[in-house]
């Protein structure tokens, strides 16, 4: 189940930095988000998006124990999104064995 998780999450990361890149190339970020902004569903999108990342980021928070690594990556997932969040699940998988069981990732681990 490890194994299949990181390669999930490894081409998650690999699709969002390379169609992120390729977005980049054809029109400026801020330019695109103009163009969404004017819609009520690109609104929703982002909206949908962003309370995503903060589900998300409860979990993180729960994860990690120290508030500097907290706010590292609070700015990320909410600056890079999908990709922030992918790259933080591969670490969490690559810190367990390959027959490791989901709760070693999911949960916290207990001090040592």
């Amino acid at each position: 189940m490890i194994i299949a998780l990181r390669c999930l999450f490894a081409v998650i990361l690999a699709t969002m930095l390379i169609g992120t890149i390729w977005a980049t190339l054809q029109e400026d970020v801020f330019e695109g988000g103009s163009h969404i902004l004017r819609y009520r569903w690109g609104v929703m999108t982002l909206a949908d998006a962003y309370f995503g990342f903060v589900t998300f980021f409860v979990w993180v928070a729960y994860k990690e124990t120290s508030t500097p690594a907290r706010v590292v990556w609070f700015i990320a997932v909410m600056l890079l999104g999908n990709i922030a969040m992918s790259a933080y699940v591969l670490l969490q998988l690559f810190r367990v064995p390959p027959d490791a069981r989901l709760d070693g990732v999911l949960l916290r681990r207990s001090p040592a």
